[in-house]
């Protein structure tokens, strides 16, 4: 299997055209790869049985679940995600209600079945679809991988570049984050430049703002949703109490409620929704209240609700708690907008180097593909939005994938909920460490970002099968589920 995985991961390296936007995506909890790739790869099969005019034919339909799907899909909520594709809903649109009981709207006999002791050769998170007839003659099969993010492949393209960024000619191309230094060194532009430049080769620059624009609404709106929940307990049962609602009662108790800004005024009197954090003489405080976005953001994920994968689910999050640090704490108020852009651009770039050198799945790589990465790209956006040098943002990067390598993933009880939430909440500050670390050096460090990337990568092929989203190792097996 780890060969298998190995060639999965170098599949990915210095040949995938990969947009900064396709590392933020709107979808539902909890979990990307999880529960966001089957309901798209199950959106698909519907798709091709359509345009080979097999759908009026068919009257059964089988899919297959292998590895880290069939371990702990249904704690993630794979097989109702299956359901919710096969209806032909998308993760960015469907009611997070409907995942709760999903029925395709034409009459099929439909079977999951969990093979989590049984892998595909590609990737550990492997799905095949059958359609058959109302004679059980097969008529059609695919193959899928959830490769993390959310991002699925079918089988027979695992390894090849997508068609439809082939031809796109960027004018800074980077696999590395050397390269990356380098065009950088060369134009005298930011990281966040270099990528923005890069995206308007595919892409109108009114489209990317409008995206990143929507990712950050999204974000708002689920550390809103998050603090202002009702329900005592997570769904599962595992029993999991809420603690963003309490945490947001007892902050604002102890605070004065005052937006830091006039446009967080304005913003706050126009929707009623924003969730703002007034500074305090306890020094650590916003530390508080970066835990909360982070605790609020990773219940409604794991509740199901909707979220962003930045850059994967069970990492959701960290950027959203770093990001609203930022604006809340430490921005001015003149330009947030334009901020936010460079934060999400920067962070953005370095997913792309992770995804494309290593991995983002925890079902390759471990929580560090997904923990570690997202707070890499954290601590990048917040280095850059603080001043930081390319040098610098590379730096606060490096520091915060290198202090998460050999994170396991072992959820308990197949959800995403002990470990992760609490998980999310400490590498929102690890990523505050790591751009204020790298902010007051120079941008020399002995470790760079790319010897940390390819660690992360040995490490996971190195670790175990039981520790990568199996629940099979770890806390999973240590604490007793309720």
């Amino acid at each position: 299997m780890e060969d298998s995985c190995e060639a999965a991961i170098m599949s990915q390296g210095g040949m995938m055209s990969l947009s900064v936007l396709d590392m933020f995506s709107i979808g539902v909890g909890p979990s990307s790869s999880h529960t966001v790739g089957p309901m798209r790869a199950a959106r698909e099969f519907v798709s091709d049985l359509r345009r080979l005019e097999l759908f009026d034919t068919t009257a059964r339909v089988w899919c297959g679940l292998f590895g880290s799907l069939g371990a702990t899909g249904r704690g993630h909520g794979s097989d109702t995600a299956v359901m919710a594709g096969l209806g032909e809903h998308e993760p960015e649109t469907i009611d997070p209600v409907l995942l709760q009981n999903p029925q395709p709207p034409f009459d099929w006999d439909v079977e999951i079945t969990l093979l989590g002791r049984q892998q595909m050769p590609g990737h550990p998170n492997g799905m095949r679809f059958v359609a058959a007839d109302a004679s059980g003659h097969e008529l059609y099969t695919a193959e899928f991988y959830s490769i993390g993010g959310g991002f699925i492949v079918r089988a027979e393209d695992l390894g090849k570049p997508p068609a439809e960024t082939a031809e796109i000619h960027e004018p800074y191309p980077f696999n590395l984050a050397e390269e990356l230094l380098e065009h950088c060194a060369a134009t005298g532009k930011s990281i966040a430049q270099i990528a923005l430049a890069n995206e308007l080769a595919a892409h109108p620059e009114a489209a990317v703002r409008k995206h990143l624009l929507a990712v950050w609404q999204v974000m708002q709106e689920c550390v809103y949703n998050g603090c202002t929940r009702t329900e005592e307990l997570l769904p599962g049962s595992l029993r999991v109490k809420r603690r963003a609602p309490q945490l947001y009662q007892q902050l604002l108790a102890g605070e004065i409620h005052t937006p830091q800004t006039a446009s967080e005024a304005a913003a706050a009197a126009d929707t009623g929704r924003t969730v703002i954090g007034a500074k305090k003489a306890d020094p650590l405080t916003a530390m508080d209240w970066v835990s909360l976005y982070a605790l609020a953001v990773n219940e409604e994920n794991a509740s199901g609700g909707r979220v962003v994968t930045a850059p994967t689910n069970g990492a959701a999050g960290i950027i959203p708690a770093v990001l609203h640090y930022y604006v809340r704490f430490l921005d001015d108020g003149t330009e947030t907008t334009e901020r936010v852009i460079e934060f999400l651009l920067t962070a953005g770039a370095v997913g792309s180097l992770l995804k494309r050198n290593a991995s983002i799945s925890g079902a390759e790589l471990g929580c560090q593909a997904e923990v570690g990465s997202a707070c890499a790209m954290a601590a990048a956006g917040l280095c850059a939005v603080l001043g930081g040098s390319p040098q610098q943002v590379e730096n606060a990067a490096e520091i915060g994938l290198e202090h998460n390598l050999g994170l396991t993933c072992d959820p308990v009880g197949g959800l995403v909920q002990v470990p992760c939430i609490e998980r999310n909440a400490i590498a929102s500050v690890k990523a505050i460490t790591a751009a204020r670390l790298a902010l007051v050096g120079d941008g020399t460090h002995l470790v760079t970002l790319d010897q940390a990337i390819k660690t992360m990568r040995d490490t996971g092929l190195d670790m175990k099968r039981k520790y990568k989203e199996t629940s099979l190792g770890g806390l999973a097996v240590n604490v007793v589920e309720c």
